[in-house]
């Protein structure tokens, strides 16, 4: 019969909304087309596939979230919930969230201020956020200065050891001014997440580090550590029979990062792996302009980097992330309960060393393999 084929389909006919909804129940009902369905269908997948237990739930985060408050708001209650395992983020997120913990403030502004007038006093605005220079800025490089001079920081280390032991002191810091809860790299410290940053020169925690530097701290940060860290994450969990997922919110860096452990998996150690059997991302740019950094995940199977026998799990909402991490956050809170802290950041040595030992063996296999 005509139209039988529409039949599987879920017939388009809401119901008005009342006002006694939940942001769950809203999200159900009423997002159904467009971006909203993208953003609904995110939702589904993450509650419905990407927390089951045997999911390790990669997260890269771009753009300023946290002097937005979201880490404060959704980022910590992810974590705190077990619906996070490990982080890639930007340096200046890390930055902005030691003010919570340090507890000086920031506050809700507005982007139609004169700028001019605002230097004159001191006042930095991030869009619509404003801090100032002298009450927060400042104080927060001086803090850091005298961390990064610390005993626990002369040596050589990787990004997530520099930032648990920067989420140690933030803790401390919660603690101190009784407001736990307010600082993402608090959290990640207290429940075991590792805190990656791809590009750790971009910040004012790495001008601050330098300076240190400068002045004779035997601190020195290596990417090549962070490398070798995640793609061990990403290998040892496939090799336990798990699911990976990356769950991304912008691009940039944080999201290639996360995503190059499969192609350094597969492509550089020559370890035989299937991408990432889950491809959740915001975003607001666009692939064909060059500015959708990782691409879609349909260009990302081409790479290794998802699965291409999983595909079909993989959304991209195009939306700010400051408007689908609150809803995404509810809706995992309100359908899920929290799940077992999986505490990769204690684990990331013996993980690396397991994959360091597979290639060494796969190399020996190689060389043998060719003598014959």
């Amino acid at each position: 019969m005509p139209g039988d084929a529409l039949k599987r389909f879920r017939r388009l006919l809401p119901g008005p909304v009342t006002g006694r909804e939940t942001v769950a129940e809203m999200v159900e009902h009423t997002f159904l087309a467009y971006n909203s369905a993208r953003l609904r269908e995110l939702a589904d997948l993450y509650v419905g596939r990407v927390l089951k237990s045997d999911v390790v739930v990669g997260m890269s985060l771009a753009g300023a979230l946290t002097p937005a408050g979201l880490g404060a708001s959704c980022l910590v209650p992810l974590v705190e919930a077990g619906f996070v395992d490990w982080l890639v983020t930007t340096g200046a997120n890390l930055y902005h969230d030691l003010h919570f913990a340090f507890d000086f403030p920031l506050y809700v502004g507005s982007h139609r201020l004169d700028d001019v007038e605002l230097h004159r006093q001191d006042i930095v605005r991030i869009y619509d956020v404003l801090l100032s220079l002298t009450n927060n800025l400042l104080p927060t490089d001086d803090r850091l200065k005298d961390i990064f001079r610390r005993p626990e920081f002369q040596k050589r280390m990787g990004t997530a050891e520099l930032h648990y032991l920067l989420g140690r002191i933030a803790d401390e810091e919660e603690r101190r001014h009784r407001r736990r809860g307010v600082s993402l790299l608090a959290a990640c410290y207290r429940c075991g997440v590792p805190v990656y940053v791809s590009a750790p020169g971009d910040s004012s925690i790495a001008l601050n580090w330098v300076e240190a530097v400068m002045l004779g701290s035997r601190l020195v940060v290596d990417p090549t550590i962070d490398v070798n860290e995640t793609s061990a994450i990403v290998w040892q969990a496939k090799q336990a029979g798990r699911k990976t997922a990356a769950m991304m919110f912008g691009g940039g860096s944080p999201k290639n990062f996360m995503l190059q452990t499969e192609p350094q998996v597969q492509q550089i150690l020559g370890l035989d792996q299937a991408g990432f059997d889950y491809f959740l991302q915001v975003t607001d740019a666009r692939p064909d302009t060059g500015g959708l950094s990782g691409a879609t995940p349909q260009e990302a199977v081409s790479w290794g980097k998802v699965d291409p026998q999983t595909a079909p799990d993989a959304v991209v909402c195009y939306l700010d992330t400051t408007v689908a991490l609150p809803i995404l956050t509810h809706c995992a809170l309100a359908r899920h309960r929290p799940r077992r802290l999986r505490r990769l950041y204690d684990r990331r040595d013996r993980l690396r060393q397991a994959l360091v030992a597979a290639y060494r063996d796969f190399e020996d296999s190689e060389d043998r393999g060719t003598r014959d």
